[in-house]
């Protein structure tokens, strides 16, 4: 494909089906190759990847496909290694729209989409209940056609996660869509091939109790990069709308999804807004309100420190219910925390997570503040202000906005707090607000000394702080820490000036009591 051919095709930003963009001159980045992987791995796939990731487009290229659609493929990964000769009766249900607050938008919402599929294979229902009549419909379109059928069902948890603040609700929802995807494996001689994506994995007694015969790609290297874009998509397919854009930049917004692969992928979405706006924004975590999370990490008491670089196993990760939901699992399902590295503990695997990108970080954090401090208490302003002062080396400035942070505290509101105590929760809040500037902040940074709690990489220099609670007066101890342990020793060879920075908090004040810095 020559650079002018390029030049003429258009950003497909919120198009989801393959057909639209092949004869609309968009913008395609091929995936067609991991679905020949997937025929000599097996038949039946669950897919869980964040919203917004190009789920809804695969799902879509997989039923062009089967169906047999050959000029869409033509010049594709997949064309010369696929029997066009074939074509399979496909069944594709998507619960990406709806309202689900109860049972019947769960049942109207399937209704709509089986009437269309019957209507246009010209099958007559017999049965009303969903799983009798899906059953049916599977049946009559594999013996209609000659052949088995394939299954598709595009966001396949959105009924349960749209109500998850109502538990009996999600509830419901969850053992109407149970009952319904149990057909799928019950019919196992009827199916030729069936894919599931979502965000969520509802397992064991919950809803893939019944889908127990999927195989699950989500952390499968193989299948990494299924979906999002890799440097290399950029590169190839993207180039022309690249130009005067800040490579380096991009990375640093976007970049840094991983599922065990070889490479970090970008958020598809991101990108496609980021080429045609030209603006770097928080796109894709504007898209969707993290209210939920927001409160779930409060009500948990969580300590936002430790949500950067926690290990954790598989079975947590997959471990999530209505009533039963873990922390690493939620934030890395919705795409909040992501993959960093897989490490080998006692023999068995444990995963490090991460932020995944400046986008994340800073986003998620600026929410944060909201629930950890009083209303107005902080402003974007704020976080701005601080990270300019962080920028210029400015340290007088940094206490001055750090202290009038926390006298704006009021004491009643911290002995409701239930976030965490005394220094548990002033460390949450100064975390916090250095992750909403959007600097590179690292928490509890290892050395062979000890670990500093916080520490802030910019182009001005190296902040290394000490967060300390005391009763009564300041006792320098904070500031000591920094120096006798010597947690400067690991950065020194960065060549950039190193700030030992001491915070110390009063529990009878509840304000900043010292704030004192020394260079190392």
């Amino acid at each position: 494909m020559d650079r002018i051919d390029v030049m003429k095709r258009r950003l497909p930003t919120g198009i989801q089906d393959l057909r639209r963009i092949r004869e609309g001159d968009y913008c395609y980045v091929d995936k067609t190759g991991y679905i020949e992987r997937l025929m000599e791995v097996g038949t039946h796939f669950f897919l869980s990847r964040p919203r917004r990731f190009g789920k809804s487009l695969f799902l879509d290229t997989l039923k062009e496909l089967f169906e047999g659609n050959e000029p869409l493929f033509r010049g594709l990964a997949i064309h010369d290694r696929w029997d066009w000769t074939i074509r399979y009766p496909v069944i594709r249900l998507d619960f990406g729209g709806g309202d689900y607050r109860n049972m019947a938008g769960v049942e109207s919402r399937l209704a709509v989409q089986l009437d269309a599929i019957e209507i246009a294979a010209g099958i007559t229902p017999r049965f009303h209940s969903a799983p009798e009549r899906f059953d049916f419909l599977i049946r009559t379109l594999s013996e209609k056609h000659g052949r088995r059928v394939v299954v598709l069902v595009d966001e396949y948890d959105k009924p349960i996660l749209d109500v998850l603040a109502d538990p009996e609700a999600a509830e419901v929802n969850r053992d109407f869509l149970r009952g319904l995807y149990g057909t799928v494996k019950s019919l196992s001689a009827y199916v030729e091939f069936s894919f599931f994506t979502g965000v969520s994995k509802f397992t064991k007694v919950s809803l893939f109790s019944e889908l127990n015969n999927l195989t699950d790609i989500t952390l499968d290297p193989r299948f990494a990069n299924i979906c999002g874009y890799t440097e290399a998509d950029l590169d190839q397919v993207f180039s022309p709308h690249l130009e005067g854009l800040d490579r380096d930049r991009i990375r640093e917004w976007y970049n840094g999804y991983g599922w065990l692969g070889d490479e970090r992928v970008y958020n598809p979405y991101d990108i496609l807004l980021l080429l045609g706006t030209r603006r770097f924004r928080p796109h894709w975590f504007e898209t969707g309100s993290p209210d939920f999370v927001i409160q779930l990490l409060k009500q948990r008491r969580v300590f936002t420190p430790s949500l950067d670089g926690m290990l954790t196993s598989w079975e947590l990760l997959s471990r999530f219910d209505v009533r039963r939901m873990g922390t690493e699992a939620l934030l890395f399902q919705v795409g909040y925390l992501t993959v960093l590295a897989e490490e080998e503990v006692a023999g068995e695997s444990r995963y490090r997570l991460g932020y995944p990108n400046r986008e994340v970080r800073q986003s998620l954090h600026r929410c944060l503040l909201d629930e950890v401090t009083p209303p107005d208490a902080v402003l974007l302003g704020d976080s701005d202000r601080l990270g300019g002062a962080l920028s210029a080396g400015r340290l007088d400035r940094m206490e001055t906005l750090i202290r009038a942070l926390f006298d704006s505290i009021p004491y009643e509101w911290h002995t409701r707090n239930d976030i965490a105590r005394f220094e548990g929760y002033y460390a949450s809040v100064l975390y916090s607000l250095l992750a909403a500037t959007g600097l590179d902040v690292l928490v509890e940074d290892s050395s062979r000394r000890g670990r500093a709690d916080l520490a802030v990489r910019c182009a001005s220099g190296i902040f290394l702080f000490e967060v300390k609670a005391v009763r009564g007066k300041s006792t320098g101890a904070a500031l000591e820490q920094i120096r006798t342990r010597d947690y400067a020793a690991k950065y020194r060879s960065a060549g950039r000036p190193i700030h030992l920075i001491g915070v110390e908090f009063s529990t009878e004040t509840r304000g900043v009591i010292a704030f004192e810095t020394a260079r190392a």
